[in-house]
């Protein structure tokens, strides 16, 4: 090859890198130049965010507090005497009705001391007729008439007692309910105040349970309850039957006592009860989502949209639900709110709506 067409090649690859070069800044700064102008032309992103509307809603202020389910009437089946048990006339978990027979003590005994009496009776019964009709034909005195008198009513007050000791013998229901589990046994010996079963009355059904004393002003007889059970998700209904008028000193509570209808029997003495109360109801109460509301030092805040922006409103709060919060002043009725996108937002910030609640 000729130094002449080295030359030529040399040269000519020269001009294409140089070219090559020339070409690319130019392209760079045209970029550059188009990107400027764009940012500087182009209007802010509107930020996509939720929104919705305000309106009167009914608010219920509710207490919740827990309690324990009594029966209405519970007692210890007990006998006042001693004796051996001759016959059981109930059975286990079964309902009995009021002065029905539940127990009968050996009382053949006492009856044999009645029938004694009763014999006298009849004996003296006949010697006050004789001593009366004596009387009256002055054959005795009045003395002697009142002392027989009197030995007749004196017998009449020892069948009296008897009768009173055989009847205590025989233990009865003093009210209808479900006998529980018996303690004694046909031919088993009982003493003095034995506990024989327990009896209890549940057609309705009693809740105990205490409220801080700060609602004690808020609290009434006749007031509205509502209660859960364990492991039942049925709402029961009552009602408060009393109110103990102190507040204890230990616990500053008051204790209160509901009342419920057990149509159904779930409802057992013993058992654990969620119990709330509505201590008041606000027909046209303005409640907003929890989470628009945005706490800041002195008081909060949400954002409105208004016109395709935002405006931030300070609010001042009340009642709160599981997930609402009522707005006192800040916010009217009608008024839209942002309920997402806050973070990103600031006032004046422009918003799209993508989704109306």
């Amino acid at each position: 090859m000729s130094d002449t067409l080295k030359k030529i090649l040399i040269l000519s690859a020269i001009v294409v890198v140089l070219f090559l070069i020339l070409n690319a800044k130019i392209g760079f700064f045209k970029s550059e130049n188009t990107a400027q102008a764009g940012v500087s032309s182009s209007p802010a992103m509107a930020i996509p965010v939720s929104v919705e509307a305000v309106k009167p809603e009914r608010l219920e202020r509710k207490l919740n507090v827990t309690g324990t389910i009594v029966a209405d009437e519970s007692i210890e089946i007990r006998s006042e005497t001693s004796g051996i048990v001759t016959r059981i006339f109930f059975k286990e978990g079964q309902q009995v009705r009021k002065g029905q027979l539940l127990l009968s003590i050996d009382d053949e005994e006492l009856k044999a001391q009645l029938e004694k009496l009763k014999i006298r009776k009849d004996l003296l019964e006949a010697t006050e007729f004789r001593a009366k009709k004596l009387l009256e034909r002055e054959a005795i005195s009045q003395e002697e008439y009142d002392i027989t008198l009197n030995e007749l009513k004196s017998l009449d007050a020892d069948i009296k007692t008897l009768e009173t000791q055989i009847e205590k013998k025989h233990i009865r229901a003093p009210f209808t309910g479900i006998v529980g589990l018996r303690q004694i046994s046909e031919g088993s010996y009982v003493s003095n105040n034995e506990r024989i079963a327990n009896l209890y009355s549940m057609e309705t059904v009693k809740l105990d349970f205490s409220v801080p004393g700060k609602y004690s002003h808020e609290i009434r007889a006749g007031q509205k309850i509502f209660f859960k059970i364990e492991n039942i998700g049925q709402v029961f209904e009552g009602s408060i039957l009393a109110i103990e008028p102190m507040i204890d000193p230990n616990t500053r509570t008051l204790q209160i006592r509901g009342i419920a209808q057990n149509e159904h029997g779930l409802l057992l003495p013993g058992q654990f009860a969620s119990i709330e109360i509505i201590l008041e109801t606000i027909d046209s109460a303005l409640m907003v989502p929890t989470i628009s509301v945005i706490p800041e030092l002195g008081g909060h805040k949400l954002y409105k949209y208004v016109k395709g922006k935002v405006e931030s409103a300070k609010v001042e709060i009340g009642q709160r639900t599981d997930n609402r919060i009522q707005i006192i002043s800040g916010v009217s009725a009608g008024d839209t709110i942002l309920t997402s996108g806050i973070l990103q937002v600031r006032d004046g910030s422009p918003v799209v709506i993508s989704n109306l609640n």
